[in-house]
């Protein structure tokens, strides 16, 4: 037999054995798309998450409070090892510009600073921190030596908003591969179980098969094939579920979620959430196959 024979063979096989057996695929189709949708929502807001830390890590700057007296070649060298450490922009404000900035918050009620006898507020440097330098680790170490500087009064960097956030991504993550584990190993007894199931009714058949010299992979193929589509199938299913439910969640008709939202949208990669999907989906349905076929297929 040619190779596009057995392929076909092979497809017609698996394909007829799901649409005669429908009960048993659909739970195992059913239990794959529970474990591939579960993993597709732990996706997003694992990315939700990263987003919203950056948009957060944009609006907060380091900034350090100077001393009235601090040196100005100690203060030179703080700016220039600031901006070398985080790879930054650093900026020196000045007590007016300060006091200015926040009457301009302030709005109407900034009216009365207007009329203070003294600025009481501080000379200070503003860190622009990028991307990779708004690690809560580095950032705290950072603080740690500056504020040990005699000249350093005070510094601020949304050190509790970056700690909670970061703590927030960690945990997520920890969860989502505890529960994928499980919901992995039970997605896969549930299709070793159908499997099994289906090489049960066909027993006699490829009893046949094995008397008229099929060899051991002839037979197991068809199998393997079954859980692929299984897995397919999951995958299109729990796809067209995430995208419905982020549809949802977009559409303002819930609150739920709404403080994660970036511009009323929420941060999805398309193509690597549907590439990770239809992986994960065949790759659970291959091993599925493989247990059933090598744990109780006699042949």
């Amino acid at each position: 037999m040619s190779a596009p024979a057995k392929l076909a063979y092979f497809v017609r096989t698996a394909v007829g054995s799901i649409v005669r057996s429908p009960f048993v695929h659909v739970i195992a189709v059913a239990s794959l798309s529970l474990s591939l949708i579960g993993f597709g929502v732990a996706r997003i807001a694992r990315t939700q998450l990263d987003a919203l830390v950056d948009s957060l890590g944009g609006e907060v700057e380091m900034t350090v409070y100077l001393a009235e007296d601090a040196p100005e070649a100690q203060v030179a060298e703080l700016e220039q090892a600031l901006a070398q450490r985080t790879a930054g922009e650093v900026h020196r404000v000045s007590p007016a510009e300060a006091l200015g900035r926040l009457a301009t918050q302030l709005g109407e009620d900034g009216k009365v600073l207007t009329e203070l006898p003294d600025n009481p507020l501080p000379w200070s440097l503003e860190v622009h921190l990028p991307k990779a330098a708004r690690d809560a680790a580095s950032l705290g170490d950072l603080a740690r030596k500056t504020r040990a500087l005699p000249f350093v009064t005070g510094v601020d960097y949304g050190e509790e908003a970056l700690e909670r956030l970061t703590l927030i991504a960690r945990a997520l993550e920890i969860a989502s591969l505890v529960v994928f584990s499980l919901v992995f190993l039970t997605a896969v007894i549930v299709v070793s179980a159908t499997l099994q199931l289906a090489i049960f009714a066909r027993r006699e058949e490829i009893e046949i098969q094995k008397l008229v010299g099929a060899t051991d992979r002839f037979v197991r193929l068809p199998f393997l094939l079954e859980g692929l589509l299984q897995g397919l199938l999951a995958a299109g299913l729990a796809l067209g579920a995430v995208f419905a439910l982020v549809r949802w969640l977009e559409s303002g008709q819930t609150g739920l979620l709404a403080f994660a939202r970036l511009d009323g949208r929420l941060v999805v990669q398309w193509p690597r959430l549907a590439g990770e999907l239809v992986g994960i989906g065949c790759s659970l349905g291959l091993v599925g196959s493989f247990i059933a076929v090598r744990r109780f297929l006699r042949v």
